[in-house]
């Protein structure tokens, strides 16, 4: 069993003058047994602290954090069987990949042919063996890459900790590494927790994802559970490529249905530029916030857009449409996004690669709203649905 249990943990540095800088602000988090769980956010938001936290090489200024149930705070970073791939490799420039990787087992006083048989067993597992001989210098970006993670495996520590070891790879490295790494982990049923600022390796590595931003943990959960039901305005922000699209606005209520107003360009005018009926699914939400500014959520590829052909935006089957003109085409191969002026608006649409759009066509928007998401503007918190 390696299950990691970390319980309001604060992690303060000083600087000059005793003035602190909070990295870590009262983080409580669960990694189960053989999890791949890995930590996203903005840089900055302390997910490298978390990691070194874990490993020794910080000491938290409050908290707690245990594996297996015993406490680790006041252990030696040596003692605590936990091993770190970090991000810039940090592999010895005079020594062979044999000698990187037995390394770590010769400090440790191992016989000579453990070393050999664990050198062995990592170098076949992560396709190694014909690099044993090789100095660092002579290896691509990916082979050193697997050349730490080897480093790390040959430990067989019970924690894993990986420090965006995928950062210094290019985009096609990257994604045939990222494919090793989830093949490595179906393996060896490891406990692993995986540092990254970019969700698709979060999206697509870990079974549950932690996003983190100022040193709190704004959700934890699965990666369609993230995208589909963000609990906070942040995450649902930070997750999703393009992210999703807000607008502000606030919720009334009208003859026994829920509405949103949107503002106006110039409220001044006391108009609002449109009043949209929500599905029956947000009256709940309507007590939590009537009358009060929220933010509501849409994703790119709940965005329906329809040309048209003069100033009118209703559409013939009686859907709310709001008129936008297209400000910039990016077309991606197996589909197009439109980045769209509405106004008080600015809206980012996920559409099929045959879309004839161009910039400046004026063009209907609609938006599903049985997929879109409400948030209280001033907590950032997700508004209860029925």
């Amino acid at each position: 069993m390696a299950r990691v249990v970390i319980e309001h943990l604060d992690k303060t540095f000083f600087g000059p003058k005793n003035r602190e800088t909070p990295a870590l602000r009262d983080l409580s988090l669960s990694v189960e047994d053989k999890e791949l769980l890995v930590l996203v956010g903005p840089s900055g938001c302390g997910k490298t602290t978390l990691l070194r936290t874990i490993a020794g090489l910080e000491e938290p200024t409050r908290g707690a954090i245990s594996i297996d149930g015993q406490m680790i705070n006041r252990v030696p970073a040596k003692d605590r069987d936990v091993a770190m791939v970090f991000q810039n490799y940090a592999l010895y420039p005079h020594m062979t990949v044999f000698e990187n990787l037995a390394f770590g087992l010769r400090l440790r006083k191992f016989a000579k042919p453990e070393i050999e048989a664990r050198v062995g067993e990592a170098a076949a597992l992560l396709g190694l063996k014909p690099c044993l001989d090789r100095l660092p210098e002579a290896l691509s970006g990916g082979e050193r890459q697997r050349v730490a993670l080897g480093r790390a495996l040959v430990r067989k520590p019970k924690v894993f900790l990986l420090d965006e070891p995928l950062s210094n790879l290019d985009a096609a490295l990257r994604a045939q590494v990222r494919v090793e790494l989830a093949r490595l982990h179906a393996r060896l049923e490891v406990t692993m927790i995986y540092v990254t600022h970019d969700q698709v390796e979060a999206m697509t590595l870990g079974h549950r994802i932690a996003v983190l931003n100022e040193g709190r943990i704004q959700q934890v959960a699965a990666p369609l559970e993230l995208y589909r039901r963000p609990a906070h305005l942040f995450v649902a922000g930070f997750i999703g490529s393009p992210p999703m699209n807000f607008l502000r606005g606030e919720l009334r209520a009208r003859d026994g249905a829920c509405l949103f107003a949107i503002r106006a360009d110039n409220p001044a005018a006391g108009k609002d530029t449109l009043l949209i009926r929500l599905p029956s699914r947000f009256k709940t939400a309507l007590q939590q916030a009537e009358r009060r500014e929220v933010v509501l959520g849409v994703r790119p590829e709940d965005i329906d857009v329809q040309s048209i052909t003069s100033a009118a935006a209703a559409r013939s089957d009686g859907a709310t449409a709001i008129q936008a003109a297209v400000e910039v085409v990016e077309p991606r191969g197996p589909e197009t996004y439109l980045f769209l002026d509405a106004g008080s608006q600015v809206l980012t649409a996920r559409v099929p690669p045959d879309f004839a759009g161009r910039a400046g066509q004026s063009v209907a928007v609609s938006l599903n709203w049985e997929k879109a998401h409400l948030f209280d503007a001033d907590t950032g918190t997700a508004l209860h649905r029925a």
